[in-house]
């Protein structure tokens, strides 16, 4: 066999066994195209990068390369936090926004402070704007926190509140930051050696100068799944949920699992459902209670199987809830801040968590559903 054609049989085998059941890679006609055909010269013609390959090749090289990196940070942002918790200010329409500042500004202020202006080079870098300037992350929970209040002219809000108040692009960027920080506060020791670790500038790792070990932040995958039969959809909630809000089932990977492995367990063992068929939905980084990875999946079982059997030491309750119910639940877009005053009733998680995409997803296509089976009805009676 020609050394082309092996190769092509060898890659083949490879897309057919990553296919899998959602069929995302597939195989043309049963065989794969040419790889001269593939592989033309022309292809190897340097071409223009665009804004987006452009950036990010900045943002490796300042990960990789220390001076860089330093010299970055001289003319870049930084989003401060006082104990993990983001500096936040209201713009002129009232909206809630990040508090970024210039390192010179923040320099000017550790000083006005009292404190050595070197401080901004435990930054850690969090990524690049679309102009390519880079933006850091600082945690300041050494200083008084009204005095750096006073200057910045912001305040330091805990995570979880400014969740509810940032857009949502905004609350997964001071995420991220609050990620990286924690990151850094946990891992200045060696698991190995307990010796402490040295970070790079840029804060992308961290390494144990006696046995070379090297430590990179880190997610612990989560499966955050929605069940259907058909016709509802099964949301449950935990003692620690505030009061009257209900969710999508979720649960941490196990060590050699799969996403589908991971998620048919966990229904198994929280509602003794058995699943019949699941489709990926979205991904997101969710920082409470740490840095987790959600894995945003739709399932369904067969309608006459819905009996639930809750293991009672992980869920409070769970039921299942008709497209009224949900869209209802849709309408109350933040909870009640009061909840002795006026008690929530039935509410799903704000419009910021992944969970709330899945439950929206659920109503939209049940909508859809009951649309077409009303024009084809008509249609009938109409023949």
């Amino acid at each position: 066999m020609a050394t082309e054609d092996r190769f092509s049989s060898v890659v083949t085998g490879l897309l057919v066994c990553f296919s899998g059941s959602s069929g995302v890679f597939r195989c043309v006609s049963g065989r794969m195209q040419s790889l001269r055909s593939l592989f033309k010269p022309k292809l190897l013609t340097p071409l223009c990068l665009s804004t987006y390959v452009s950036r990010i090749r900045y943002l490796m090289k300042l990960k990789e390369d220390d001076d860089a990196c330093r010299k970055a940070l001289q003319t870049g942002s930084l989003l401060l936090y006082h104990k993990l918790a983001p500096l936040v200010h209201k713009n002129k329409d009232g909206i809630c926004q990040p508090s970024c500042l210039k390192t010179s500004a923040v320099e000017h202020i550790l000083e006005k402070l009292g404190r050595d202006k070197r401080l901004v080079s435990e930054a850690v870098l969090m990524g690049c704007g679309e102009a390519n300037e880079p933006c850091f992350c600082l945690d300041v929970g050494d200083l008084q926190q009204n005095g750096v209040e006073n200057l910045c002219g912001g305040s330091f809000m805990d995570l979880q509140k400014a969740f509810l108040m940032l857009r949502g692009s905004d609350a997964s960027w001071v995420a991220k930051g609050q990620a990286l920080l924690r990151w850094h506060q946990t891992h200045g020791f060696c698991s190995a050696t307990g010796q402490p670790t040295v970070r790079n500038q840029s804060g992308s790792q961290r390494v144990c100068p006696g046995s070379g070990i090297t430590y990179y932040p880190q997610m612990a995958p989560v499966v955050i799944v929605l069940v259907s039969d058909g016709s509802r959809c099964l949301l449950a909630r935990q003692s620690s949920f505030p009061p009257g809000m209900y969710s999508a089932l979720a649960g941490f990977c196990d060590l050699g699992e799969t996403l589908e492995e991971a998620l048919r367990r966990e229904l198994a063992e929280e509602v003794g459902l058995e699943v019949e068929t699941l489709q990926y939905s979205a991904s997101q980084h969710w920082p409470f209670p740490q840095s987790s990875f959600m894995v945003a999946c739709h399932a369904t079982v067969t309608p006459d199987k819905t009996q639930l059997s809750l293991d009672k030491a992980e869920l409070e309750d769970a039921r299942w809830c008709s497209l009224e119910e949900i869209l209802a639940a849709l309408q109350m877009k933040r909870p009640p801040r009061n909840f002795r005053a006026q008690p929530p009733g039935f509410w799903v998680p704000p419009a910021v968590a992944i969970a709330n995409r899945l439950i929206q997803e659920w109503a939209d296509q049940q909508q859809l559903q009951r649309k077409l089976h009303g024009s084809r009805h008509g249609t009938q009676v109409e023949q």
